[in-house]
């Protein structure tokens, strides 16, 4: 490697990383391009991959070395952009590299041009991001409605069974019965919700997206019951199997969409719990109440 002249040894290090880390960029965006059929997708995806190949190109003139991407980081993010959407894993992927700007100032000091060429490509990267038409997340809607509804008419109605029943493979059918009748109605309301909006939605996809989040969440949280014998231990086991969705769910939301994580999760997590509170008080009232042996 041949040092750039005014450069000493930890700033040519520090460039060296930031080329490493648009080199490897580049090949992911190449590789997710050529993985997408929309042809308005797999251009911006390329125009990307080719904007991180000119970043590269920016620290080379400075560094005079060639460097290899990151293998197992290519690997890892095109698994993930494949797995959970393409705009997920750009975005995770971004939120990796938000110190970028920290190490960039650094640098300036030494190539004054590089903060400002960087940052405003950034941007219109972002920009190019936001553009990224995917289905998933423009049904996104329908599935919040799907887990939200399942979690909290579930997680209540297990609260309540689990009381009133007092068995776990009784309580694990009763609602794992009440879970997909309950889902077919959700399916069909926001098919004739979305049908009325005229909102440019399919109301079959949005149906099908609320139907098969409600029914995953119902099976998520009635597996307890259908292996354990312990009616209390498993409530608390699809608690925190509640908690678990809510978890996963909001942290993909908030990346994907761009939306506060901690006040989403911290919101649907108690109305989650307190309906299944109210609800277990309400089981075993109706348990002493009518005195129900089972």
């Amino acid at each position: 490697m041949m040092k750039s002249k005014g450069l000493d040894k930890k700033t040519t290090n520090t460039i060296l990383t930031a080329q490493k880390n648009e080199i490897t960029e580049h090949f992911i965006y190449d590789r997710l391009s050529q993985s997408v059929k929309d042809s308005h997708n797999k251009k911006i995806l390329k125009h990307i991959s080719n904007e991180e190949l000119r970043h590269h190109n920016f620290w080379k003139k400075y560094t005079h070395a060639d460097v290899e991407p990151d293998k197992l980081k290519i690997w890892w993010y095109y698994l993930i952009s494949r797995i959970f959407g393409i705009t997920f894993g750009i975005k995770l992927m971004e939120k990796g590299e938000e110190d970028a700007q920290t190490t960039y100032g650094k640098i300036a000091k030494y190539i004054p041009s590089a903060k400002s060429i960087v940052k405003d490509e950034d941007e219109h990267e972002k920009e190019l991001t936001n553009m990224i038409d995917e289905e998933r997340l423009r049904y996104v809607g329908s599935m919040v409605l799907g887990l939200n509804d399942a979690l909290v008419e579930l997680t209540g109605a297990l609260a309540g069974f689990t009381f009133a029943l007092q068995n776990t493979r009784l309580i694990g059918v009763t609602g794992l019965i009440t879970g997909i009748a309950a889902s077919l109605s959700m399916a069909t309301s926001e098919y004739l919700s979305t049908k009325s909006e005229q909102s440019g939605k399919d109301p079959l996809k949005a149906s099908i997206y609320t139907g098969v989040a409600y029914v995953l969440t119902v099976m998520f949280l009635i597996s307890p019951y259908l292996i354990l014998t312990n009616v209390y231990f498993c409530l608390g086991l699809a608690i925190l199997d509640a908690i678990i969705v809510i978890l996963i769910f909001t942290f993909y939301v908030s990346i994907a969409m761009d939306i506060p994580f901690k006040k989403r999760f911290l919101e649907m997590a108690l109305i989650s719990l307190s309906i299944t509170a109210l609800t277990f008080v309400i089981g075993y009232l109706v348990r002493i109440l009518l005195n129900v042996e089972i």
